[in-house]
């Protein structure tokens, strides 16, 4: 039997439609990578799959005891619990199995228990109950946490921990279908690799939202692609699915020349012979085109626009960017997170920060923005430094705010009609401009973060995390602008 299947699945808020008629089939053995745009509606057909949401329109159908595994890309907050708890509640049932047994053997020398005891043990033996504490070991350990993480309060983490912290229950859990929403944000190197080998091996269905193509290209065995409020399928991953939508856009985009052409004959047709001697034909022509225009006619393939980012520094920086001197960083004097020798970031420099989570590569940039003080030594500013900074998070952002409100508390000297054209290029069209920030999208709120960038007009930039939530041709443009910046930049990714 499939997971879910959905026919004509839709959902709207008000007049606007998210996506409709949706027709789609999962089976055990599917790993789907759900692909497009930012602002389709990928996040919203994970909700209604995993009953946080209600589909608008249509009817999705799955199994009464399916157990579904959700990962959200804001995972909730987990108070007065640890880490440690928080995991032991994955196995709450086969920890009151255990508690059972213990209190059974307290009393095997009645004979009417021991059946009762010799089965309950069978069932703790076949459901690995020995080696839960293992397992938790494992996954935790596994997505980069360390011993000394176990006690930590689940309501102080923060959310990159957090969505850690909840995928590792959901694998723990073992769902029969897992439906993941960027799970790769806030993982490092190895924590991803690990997630991709986990994956590789788990035994039931996978929707993963994510716009890593090579991690989509490792985990999924089909993709689908949500664009223009309607779903296409593929088979085979990321690298299949792009090479399969080009060839699928030009065979669709020739059909649709070739009916053009046929249109354009047939009305020149009945226009030159309406009135004259052929006029019969001419009307049986044009009874004609009417109904294949109504019943058979092709409309024209729609092709994203791709943000269109401008960056160039409004003058040069001194040859020294940022000096270091005997500096370490951290939250608390005795213990400091990094410690860097005398260093410099020299004009043209393009350097990237990595190491696993928990490093210190935030709390570096924290420290050379100035917002976190050094607990020794010196960072400083060369000359004619302008510094742009692209958060991992985007709390900067004002929710209540409006975008063109974001842009022009920049760049007050920008009227109203420039700023839209400005947010146009990335992608912001017609009234959407007036959104607030709260209502956007992880991916609509990181183009936002771009569009600030864009006009701040620096030369060096500081960037955490630039692709997180960025779909993948987003990120390809980013690419090519870094690319091509005439200026310095830092980049933790």
């Amino acid at each position: 039997m499939s997971l879910f299947k959905g026919a004509g699945v839709g959902k709207y808020f008000g007049a606007q439609d998210v996506f409709k008629n949706l027709d789609f089939s999962i089976e055990m053995a599917d790993r789907i990578g759900l692909v497009g745009p930012n602002g389709e509606g990928k996040t919203t057909l994970l909700e209604i799959l995993a009953g946080v949401q209600e589909a608008t329109a249509g009817q999705l159908q799955n199994r009464r005891d399916l157990r579904i595994g959700y990962l959200p890309q804001d995972p909730p907050v987990f108070a007065g619990m640890t880490l440690w708890q928080g995991m032991l509640e994955a196995f709450a049932d086969l920890r009151r199995l255990e508690a059972e047994l213990q209190e059974l053997a307290q009393h095997l020398h009645d004979a009417e228990v021991l059946p009762r005891y010799s089965a309950l043990q069978t069932e703790f033996e076949r459901r690995e109950g020995y080696t839960y504490e293992t397992r938790i070991r494992t996954v935790l350990m596994g997505l980069g946490f360390g011993e000394d993480d176990f006690q930590l309060d689940m309501a102080h983490l923060s959310g990159g921990q957090r969505t850690r912290s909840l995928l590792a229950r959901l694998l723990l859990e073992d769902p029969e279908i897992l439906l993941l929403d960027e799970p790769t944000n806030h993982l490092d190197l190895v924590a991803v690799e690990w997630l991709e080998s986990f994956l590789q091996t788990f035994k039931g269905g996978l929707i993963v939202v994510s716009h890593d193509r090579y991690f989509l290209d490792t985990v999924s065995n089909r993709t689908w692609e949500m664009a223009f409020g309607v779903l296409e399928t593929y088979r085979g991953n990321y690298s299949a699915y792009a090479r399969q939508r080009g060839e699928r856009y030009q065979r669709r985009l020739k059909e649709w020349q070739e009916q053009q052409e046929y249109i354009a004959k047939t009305e020149d047709f009945i226009r030159r012979h309406i009135a004259g001697q052929r006029t019969k034909e001419a009307q049986g022509r044009r009874t004609r085109l009417q109904r294949f225009m109504r019943d058979e006619a092709i409309a024209k393939p729609e092709h994203h626009e791709d943000i269109r980012v401008r960056l160039s520094p409004p003058k040069r920086s001194g040859d020294i960017v940022l000096g270091f001197s005997d500096v370490e960083i951290g939250y608390e004097p005795e213990r400091p997170i990094l410690r860097m020798p005398d260093m410099e970031l020299r004009r043209g420099m393009r350097v990237a920060v990595v190491g696993p989570n928990g490093a210190g590569k935030t709390t570096l940039i924290r420290s050379i923005l100035g917002e976190l003080a050094t607990l020794a030594g010196k960072i400083k500013a060369g000359t004619a430094v302008e510094m742009g900074y692209l958060s991992q998070d985007h709390d900067y952002l004002d929710k209540d705010a409006d975008l063109v409100d974001t842009v022009r508390r920049i760049r007050p000297d920008m009227s109203i009609e420039e700023t839209r054209t400005l947010l146009g290029s990335f992608l912001f069209k017609g009234d959407e401009v007036f959104k607030p920030i709260g209502d956007l999208s992880g991916g609509q709120r990181s183009r936002l973060a771009l569009v600030r960038l864009a006009v701040q007009e620096v030369n060096v930039l500081v960037l955490d995390e630039p692709t997180n939530h960025l779909d993948i041709a987003s990120q390809e443009e980013l690419e090519n602008v870094l690319a091509n910046f005439e200026g310095t930049f830092l980049l933790v990714s």
